[in-house]
């Protein structure tokens, strides 16, 4: 509170010395320019015009839009002007033009006010630097160089001193606020131009006929104002551009997934913040309770906290350009877009409930107990257990015929009632068919604790029920599954609970009790091939076998896919896709592609001591993985490890439909330091547009899918647009799949520079691999003569890390 409270007492007094200097500089101007001829006034009057046009073309002195210190030059009039009227009215002239500027763009006095005073503390600071140094003996031209480099000094420190001292800290990426090119090129040109107003006021433009002094002052402005506006008029239509790309980009992120429901209303307001500052371009937006304050936008947002006031508010830099019309238009555009997604994803949510529950018991039917029991066996820890528990109504036909079907239906519901009772906090209670009920039984230890729920689920199913004049002894079957381990075949599970419980009843068919419910336990156990993966990621028995991607350029090799193998001593090689998807339902996912991204580098740098060539070396990851705490940080650190070889990551299409911006961000961060970015497998399934936008990338690989049938003239005009993209937004594109010469031919023709396929090889272990370099170096196509064990004649997997 101290803090804040000294912040807004030294904001107050420096507002209030600005407004002081702009104001005495403003009515010096006024009574110096009272006896002067009419030709001064002339002066004063474009001189006015000109400031207040160089005030709205603003120069950014930083990397980061909208969050790096932004200066006008206004003070670039006062070379000219100084020529003809005296340095007071000069710069009150410049204060007036820049007072009446802010005010027509934000409308608001105070930072009229303060910006007309820095201007005005500016021309003063740079009169005293030019008469001084004139003075010491410089020529006025080096004078006035010097004096607009002092003014450009002046205006950045000041600036900077008000953003420590008054406004909060603000987030620049990891960013300097400053960069060194940019101002370079600020000062050099803020000079240039005040050393030619300084020169052509005096000697007359280049082009055109010496009149007389105030000619030369006046053309001179005129020119500065032409230019400035030009100026001007590029910077509103590159804004344009960016906002449109911004409000396309924001309207796809906030609709991804709308039409499932999946996302809550904190979270699409985390992606409307986002969408926000890509789209208006801001230093900073959140939700809050209290709406804008002056100099901020906002909206209020409905779906964040219903029955609570919240906002959206937009702030920037009171330097940094006020809010136009078109920035509230697109900023309720995206909040509107938002809305829309929340509504939907309501309707959505709301009629996937109601499709999703049985309507006599209210209980989930058998649909949403299938997507549970996925959900909860994706999710457990690997030695966490669960149980399925089939539950049969017996003789239920006989109820229903003797009893009629409105007594069947009470107990029906009665039962369902005691079943969400009896269970735990975290198991599910389902209802799948007529008289059948399934119960998913969650943080198991042991078989002997899922037994223990079922006989009490027994007990309180089996107390009588009464249901107008009749009273019933409901006598239940159960079966029960028990998995140890997380499940790759879940339908395997679930029969085995099926097939427990009928068995009860066929027993009782069969002359068994029939006076007392029974329990039937499945002899259900996880997959051998769980265990099998596990080992193999837990003792780092994974093995590489590494394709080659060559130049159709220069016909030579310039990287290798690392793609990952096993072969168990039972059961033989393993499917690449099911190590992938094993490792990733063991939870092992992270550790299996840092084992692979450690022997891929090494095997790369071996490869570059036999062929300097292969510079490159690729392996698959899901897109979340890139993230620090995941293997982000660890594959940074790798490939410092390597400097000779760029290290590129593959992200796989699938995985790119749940980009977050924290997973842009690293995406961007990890290019910063020199790792590549890849798009694998563009052109298999649902392949959009919107996947070439939604990350950043260095490389796009396009799937067989799509280079299948290359005499199909379709084909070749998409890959040439493709190819084409690519040149624009500035990836590299791998064509896969390449399986002969004629395929090569073809993409050679179409301008295609790299390619991936059995045409170059087939993926091979190091040892192979090894030996062709030394063979044949990097030639992309070699004679057959390698000899390749069946196991490594497995097509590369479309699966991360595979």
């Amino acid at each position: 509170m101290g803090g804040n409270s000294v912040a807004a007492g030294v904001g107050r007094f420096g507002l209030a010395a600005f407004a002081a200097a702009a104001l005495l500089a403003i009515v010096g101007a006024v009574v110096s320019l009272v006896p002067a001829p009419p030709e001064h006034w002339a002066v004063a009057a474009l001189g006015v015009l000109c400031a207040g046009v160089l005030e709205l073309t603003w120069v950014r002195l930083g990397s980061v839009a909208h969050r790096s210190p932004m200066i006008s030059l206004p003070v670039l009039a006062l070379p000219a002007m100084a020529s003809l009227v005296s340095m007071p009215t000069a710069i009150g002239a410049i204060a007036l033009g820049v007072l009446l500027a802010v005010l027509l763009e934000a409308g608001r006095i105070t930072v009229a006010l303060y910006s007309a005073g820095l201007q005005s503390l500016g021309g003063l600071l740079s009169a005293g630097l030019f008469t001084g140094l004139r003075v010491l003996g410089l020529t006025d031209l080096a004078a006035v160089a010097a004096a607009c480099v002092g003014y450009v000094g002046f205006v950045l420190l000041v600036e900077v001193l008000c953003k420590r001292i008054i406004g909060p800290p603000v987030d620049r990426g990891g960013r300097p606020p400053l960069s060194p090119l940019r101002l370079t090129g600020a000062v050099l040109g803020a000079v240039l131009v005040a050393v030619l107003a300084a020169l052509w006021s005096v000697v007359g433009p280049p082009f055109l006929v010496e009149v007389s002094a105030t000619v030369n002052t006046l053309e001179v402005l005129l020119g500065i104002v032409i230019v400035a506006a030009i100026v001007k008029v590029i910077s509103v239509l590159t804004d344009m551009r960016r906002r449109l790309a911004g409000l396309v980009a924001g309207a796809s992120a906030l609709s991804a997934d709308a039409e499932t429901g999946a996302r809550s209303g904190a979270e699409i307001a985390e992606v409307l913040c986002q969408a926000v500052a890509d789209a208006v371009g801001v230093e900073t937006v959140v939700v809050r309770e209290e709406p804008a304050r002056p100099g901020e936008i906002s909206l209020p947002l409905t779906f964040v906290a219903p029955g609570a006031e919240r906002y959206i508010v937009v702030s920037r830099d009171a330097m940094d350009g006020a809010f136009t019309g078109n920035d509230r238009r697109a900023l309720d555009a995206l909040v509107t877009t938002a809305e829309m997604v929340v509504r939907a994803g309501q309707n959505v949510a709301g009629l996937t409930l109601r499709a999703n529950t049985d309507p006599l018991t209210g209980l989930p039917n058998y649909g949403a107990f299938q997507a549970a029991l996925a959900n909860v066996n994706d999710h457990r820890d690997y030695s966490e257990a669960l149980a399925v528990l089939f539950l049969d109504l017996d003789d239920f036909k006989r109820l229903n015929d003797r009893h009629g079907h409105a007594a069947g239906d009470e107990v029906l519901r009665e039962l369902g009632r005691r079943l969400r009772a009896v269970v735990r906090p975290d198991d599910l209670v389902a209802r799948v068919g007529g008289d059948e009920f399934v119960v998913i039984l969650t943080h198991l230890t042991s078989l002997g604790e899922a037994k223990v729920v079922a006989e009490r689920i027994l007990a309180t199913t089996g107390e009588p029920l009464t249901v107008g004049p009749a009273t019933f002894h409901p006598m239940m079957s159960i079966g029960l599954a028990y998995s140890a381990h997380r499940e790759t075949d879940l339908s395997q599970l679930v029969q085995d609970a099926d097939r427990a419980m009928l068995a009860i009843k066929k027993t009782r068919r069969r002359g068994g009790s029939a006076q007392e419910s029974s329990i039937n336990i499945s002899s259900h156990r996880s997959s051998q091939m769980n265990d099998i993966i596990a080992r193999a990621i837990d003792e780092d028995l994974l093995e590489l076998a590494f394709q080659p991607i060559v130049s159709l350029v220069t016909g030579q090799i310039w990287a290798f896919e690392a793609l990952v193998r096993y072969t168990d001593p039972d059961l033989g090689p393993l499917s690449p896709p099911s190590i992938v998807e094993k490792a990733k339902s063991l939870g092992r996912l992270d550790a299996m592609t840092r084992q692979v991204a450690v022997k891929a580098m090494a095997a790369a740098a071996d490869f570059r001591l036999v062929e300097p060539r292969v510079v490159c070396m690729t392996f698959n990851v899901e897109a979340g993985q890139i993230l620090p705490e995941r293997v982000g940080t660890f594959v940074e650190e790798l490939a410092e490890r390597y400097p000779g070889i760029s290290l590129c990551l593959e992200l796989n299409e699938r995985s790119m439909a749940k980009v977050t911006p924290a997973i842009r961000a690293q995406a961007d961060r990890m290019r910063d330091l020199g790792l590549m970015i890849a798009l694998d497998d563009y052109g298999s399934q649902d392949s959009s547009v919107d996947s070439l936008v939604r990350m950043p990338m260095d490389i796009l690989k396009i799937d067989k899918s799509l280079v299948d049938d290359l005499d199909d003239i379709r084909q070749r005009e998409v890959l040439t647009a493709l190819q084409g993209f690519g040149d624009n937004l500035e990836y590299s594109m791998i064509v896969e799949g390449v399986e002969n010469e004629a395929m090569a031919v073809h993409l050679t023709a179409l301008g295609i520079r790299s390619a991936q396929g059995f045409h170059y090889g087939v993926p091979e272990n190091f040892e192979h691999t090894l030996s062709r370099l030394e063979r044949y170096g990097a030639a992309a196509v070699v004679p057959r003569v390698i000899p390749v064990p069946a196991a490594e004649l497995v097509v590369p997997a479309e699966s991360p890390a595979a």
